[in-house]
């Protein structure tokens, strides 16, 4: 306890020294270890870890991808689980009778499943004054206990949140926030820019709690783009590229891969590595800083890798040798779907009641805002993103037939991908682009544990991290069950039901009570709407 205590007190000194450009002690660690933190008040929202938390009669999804076992009785003590006695009766009849487990709290899991909690790579929190706990509990109710967040707040802030929530002071998921090579505090531009340099800061920025880099600000150099990707693994680290379509012309996805980065973002980069030159058909007057022009020809490139013979090499030449350097595949395809069928984001029914208001505003066209560019989105546009999506699915799909590791990310909340109904809608977009069920779930468990480097995340087994989701229906018959809301489906006698989502996410052995934290949600989405609110561009043609 002293011990946690004094790193506690150092991180938050570190804070403050990194808001003043100085060097940062080593962060809090994020993964449980054998001192657990203690239990905290939250009211009704949440409780634990416990001494012994015991959950019986639990179907179990391991995470691995293989199917749902059990039922299996699962003895957690403090953040770790420690125990999982199978009921089966095969197992029975061998063992016989015995004493069931108990415990200092019981939850009878009867009919339900347990899997491991989702761990999402890459997302945003957005900037104040929208509700740090609004994002949290989202996410939180929809099964998300480790998200890697782009610090949007700056980076002190985005550290005392990973304090505060490893230390259980706050109800959020582990979270790991993002570095940027290029943006380094303490480094000049000329020490990030030098090849040689990298080993050293590496370790640097390692020893002061940097585990997740990103290196998308320094594709323009393939030297010092696989330099800083090398130096940053061997200090224990992982990097992630959202390649700059400015830049595929230097390092698009096939080389980024060859160059040693652990994971590649979004879709960019992919369909530029099987062009027969290259660049894609930039328009004479493209503007990459105009984010019209931006996104509109990102969707167009993979119209150009759809036309034979490029199609044929990205899925197979490309689609093989991205496998081949252990690269991870983050789609985050739930960010963009907008862009196939803008009124169907803007029309989602959760909006009303979930989207915070100062969140939608950020969401509409505006030029002055990032992924604000449907100021003049067109038909010819959805048209050309639909195709990409076809193409981009294929692409996923033959990636992971050659042996590709797909994890799991969304990019929310930016373009009307609201927190945690879009953690589901990602799975969704998983499955549609031709993965089982299982090999979704597992790309958001196992694979994105992996992917972090995190062996004690990912799956349901004794010695693993308490992170674990308790679903009253099986989310690999429907990942919609997953919703908050549920999902329409038929009980034992044939009636129509809608089911309750996930009961309850445990994060780090803390129980949480999704009913509940949706009800705060809405609690804070009804107050931050004004009174009398003005009609704006998207509400305007449909209110009476």
């Amino acid at each position: 306890m002293r011990r946690m205590m004094k790193k506690a007190m150092g991180l938050a000194a570190g804070v403050a020294m990194l808001a003043s450009g100085a060097a940062l002690p080593v962060s809090a660690a994020v993964v449980p270890s054998a001192t657990v933190a203690p239990a905290q008040d939250h009211g009704d929202l949440a409780a634990g870890p416990y001494r012994r938390l015991v959950i019986l009669n639990a179907m179990v999804i391991p995470g691995h991808g293989g199917p749902a076992a059990g039922p299996y009785d699962i003895v957690i003590e403090g953040n770790r689980i420690a125990e999982m006695i199978a009921l089966d009766p095969v197992t029975l009849g061998r063992r016989g009778a015995s004493a069931r487990p108990t415990g200092d709290r019981v939850i009878d899991a009867t009919g339900k499943f347990v899997m491991p909690g989702m761990i999402d790579l890459h997302m945003h929190i957005r900037e104040d004054p929208l509700p740090m706990s609004y994002n949290h509990y989202l996410k939180l109710a929809h099964g998300v206990t480790s998200q890697v967040m782009v610090p949007d707040r700056g980076m002190p802030h985005a550290l005392e949140q990973q304090r505060l929530s490893a230390a259980n002071r706050i109800l959020a998921p582990r979270l790991y926030p993002y570095w940027t090579w290029g943006n380094l505090p303490g480094y000049t531009r000329e020490e990030q820019e030098d090849p040689s340099q990298a080993p050293r800061i590496a370790r640097e920025i390692a020893a002061k709690g940097a585990h997740v880099v990103s290196v998308g600000p320094i594709a323009w150099n393939r030297e010092l783009f696989g330099a800083v990707c090398k130096a940053v693994y061997a200090a224990g680290g992982i990097t992630s590229v959202h390649l700059p379509p400015a830049t595929t012309a230097v390092v698009h996805a096939l080389t980024a891969a060859k160059l040693g980065v652990t994971m590649i973002e979004h879709h960019y980069g992919y369909a530029e590595s099987a062009l027969d030159r290259t660049v894609q058909d930039f328009p004479r007057d493209y503007n990459y800083d105009d984010e019209s022009h931006r996104f509109r020809h990102a969707g167009m490139v993979w119209t150009e890798a759809d036309r034979e013979p490029a199609r044929t090499r990205l899925l197979t030449e490309v689609a093989k040798e991205l496998a081949e350097t252990g690269v991870t595949m983050l789609p985050t395809r739930v960010v963009y779907e907008a862009n196939r069928d803008i009124l169907r984001a803007q029309g989602l029914p959760w909006h009303e009641k979930y989207t915070h208001q100062l969140l939608w505003e950020k969401f509409l066209p505006n030029r002055n805002l990032h992924g604000g560019y449907f100021w003049d989105w067109s038909s010819e546009d959805e048209a050309a993103w639909s195709k990409a999506y076809d193409l981009w699915g294929r692409l996923i799909y033959a990636f992971n037939k050659e042996g590709g590791r797909v994890a799991y990310g969304t990019d929310d909340s930016y373009i009307w991908a609201t927190p945690g109904f879009s953690n589901v809608r990602e799975l969704e977009l998983l499955r549609e682009a031709g993965l089982h069920n299982y090999e979704v779930l597992k790309a958001a468990t196992l694979n994105s544990a992996e992917t972090l480097r995190e062996a004690k995340l990912g799956l349901v087994r004794p010695g693993y991290a308490a992170d674990l989701l308790i679903v009253d229906h099986n989310p690999a018959y429907n990942l919609a069950f997953l919703y908050g809301f549920g999902a329409n489906t038929l009980d034992a006698s044939g009636q129509m039901v809608r089911t309750a989502g996930i009961i309850h996410t445990i994060k780090d052995g803390v129980v949480m009570e999704n009913a509940r934290l949706l009800e705060e949600v809405a609690r804070m989405v009804k107050a931050s709407r004004p009174e009398g609110r003005a009609p704006d561009t998207v509400t305007a043609p449909f209110l009476p």
